[in-house]
């Protein structure tokens, strides 16, 4: 009878550890740890292979097996998607505006950004154009983009970061040639009407261009190089001389983390990302390191252009989200639906 007591009392005991483990949402035995990055849209090649890599690091140096889970779309939507309730414990997405969101809505710490090395940028970016093989209209620099007949597609300042950092990049390349706002005003509006479709996302307007719409498509240096393998020698990359230097930040889901009980596995998991190997792999899929020995080694992927930061077209991204992209702001105004067709 106390041998059945005492089986019975283990069992029970089991029982509610797993009932625990489980409502706590971390893992579904005991071992295994799981975590959702939430990502920007033309992130997805990368993650898969830093995910493969990261896995067997971390069951080598915690003793503990771990799954990642993915979501990807356009950065803001994604943002906005994480404030109303999606449990990430991460979030890797292209704008430090939209990171920060998550704080405003008290899901992140204070000074989330000084977490990690470099202001929390494994790795940085800019925006290219990407063009019809032979470039046939002859597309070298931000002013071609105005030119009467040229078809651009750019995914939505409203819903892409891709589509952020492509405006400000044009609007920038005005103002560092020693343009002012009067000019960088015309010369946006003027592109703007040479936009055929604006979609929701980097990888939407890639598939745009992939189906022949548009003579130049302006995104993410890793995703032009995507594009252009992808394309069996139809499309080409042109890197014009400046562009802007874009800064796709990563940070833990503070609250989301520590009610999951994944903080220190998803701290673990970005830290990652600054390893000699993780920076590899970065560079591989042709983002920007920012390890310095990386960087040398993987210069020659990287051709040297003039990129200008963020802070070279304003203040900061509180007065550029309100100049630039809220709701009657330069965008909305510069921007006539269906004037490229």
């Amino acid at each position: 009878m106390l041998r059945k007591l005492l089986l019975a009392a283990v069992l029970v005991y089991v029982l509610a550890a797993a009932a625990w483990v489980v409502s706590a949402g971390v893992v579904r035995d005991a071992g295994q740890t799981e975590l959702l990055n939430v990502a920007c849209d033309p992130t997805r090649e990368l993650w898969a292979e830093l995910n493969a890599a990261f896995v067997p690091h971390y069951v080598a140096t915690s003793g503990q097996t771990i799954t990642i889970t993915m979501s990807h779309g356009g950065s803001a939507t994604q943002a906005g998607q994480v404030a109303n309730g999606l449990k990430a414990d991460v979030v890797t997405l292209a704008l430090w505006s939209d990171t920060d969101l998550l704080r405003q809505a008290g899901l992140m710490d204070a000074g989330w950004e000084d977490k990690l090395d470099n202001r929390s940028l494994p790795f940085v970016s800019t925006i290219v154009f990407v063009v019809r093989k032979g470039n046939p209209l002859n597309v070298r620099d931000w002013p071609d983009l105005a030119r009467g007949g040229v078809k651009v597609v750019t995914p939505s300042p409203k819903t892409s970061g891709n589509g952020k950092w492509s405006f400000l990049a044009m609007w920038g390349s005005v103002t560092q040639t020693g343009g002012g706002d009067d000019e960088a005003r015309a010369f946006v509006a003027a592109v703007f009407r040479n936009v055929k479709k604006l979609d929701a996302s980097a990888r939407a307007a890639t598939m745009t261009f992939q189906k022949g719409i548009g003579d130049v498509h302006l995104t993410w240096e890793n995703e032009a190089h995507l594009e252009v393998a992808e394309s069996n020698g139809e499309l080409e990359i042109v890197y014009p001389p400046r562009s802007i230097l874009a800064e796709p930040h990563v940070a833990v889901v503070d609250k989301n983390a520590a009610e999951k009980g994944t903080t220190a596995a998803a701290t673990e998991y970005l830290k990652f990302l600054y390893t000699e190997a993780a920076q590899k792999i970065i560079a591989k899929h042709y983002y920007r390191p920012t390890n310095e020995k990386v960087q040398r080694l993987t210069a020659d992927r990287f051709p040297k252009i003039d990129l200008f930061p963020v802070t070279a077209v304003g203040q900061n991204w509180e007065e550029m989200n309100a100049r630039f992209f809220a709701a009657g702001g330069e965008f909305d105004r510069l921007y006539a639906p269906g004037a490229g067709k």
